[in-house]
């Protein structure tokens, strides 16, 4: 499989601390979205931000920046947005990324890959295995170009939720180990910011 376009989910707000773009925040020497751009960039033939407003805020990356074309529809519209532009561009697959989790695995795009051809699926979603089970990370997802009709009729069908949607296409799972952390920590609250910066140091 060649490689994939890159998206990167950057809707997120943040909410719990002040507002503002959560991947805009700083984590030592970089932003998160920063960051999240470093670890995705060398795994893709090119990149995209998925984000609603003014794109200049992002104009130091450099990257093309996808508006969603489904007002209040979550990651399912970014994705859309991902795959639309991915067609454009005459790309088969989209790999997607969330903009507030500055740690997910370097081998992500491999092994979302593997994932998929092994199981002879369309879609690989990364996945998780704790004390609570398996938990799957649906914003990081490997995505066929060729879905995307389907999927523009799932939200006209009021679909919203990207990993019901996804295993309702009969999704694989690509498992990765937590036992050195949890490589899909997102930055959500204050205290997921202090945790993360102190991962970025090193001193967590």
């Amino acid at each position: 499989m060649t490689a994939p376009l890159g998206v990167i989910l950057a809707g997120g707000r943040a909410m719990r601390m002040g507002g503002g773009d959560k991947g805009l925040l700083r984590l030592g020497r970089a932003t998160i979205l920063e960051r999240v751009r470093d670890r995705l960039e060398p795994q893709v033939a090119a990149l995209a931000l998925s984000a609603n407003g003014d794109p200049e805020r992002f104009a130091g990356f450099m990257l093309p920046v996808l508006p969603d074309g489904i007002e209040d529809a979550g990651p399912l519209a970014g994705l859309l947005a991902g795959l639309d532009w991915a067609a454009g561009e005459g790309a088969t697959h989209v790999v997607t990324v969330a903009g507030d989790t500055p740690f997910f695995p370097c081998d992500l795009v491999p092994r979302l890959q593997l994932a998929a051809e092994g199981a002879g699926a369309a879609i690989a979603l990364a996945a998780t295995r704790g004390a609570d089970g398996l938990r799957l990370h649906p914003t990081f997802g490997l995505w066929p170009v060729a879905l995307r009709d389907d999927l523009r009729a799932a939200l006209a069908a009021g679909t919203r939720r990207i990993g019901r949607w996804a295993t309702g296409m009969g999704a694989a799972e690509a498992l990765f180990a937590i036992d050195r952390g949890d490589p899909f920590l997102n930055v959500n609250t204050p205290e997921d910011l202090a945790l993360a910066r102190d991962l970025a140091e090193g001193t967590a």
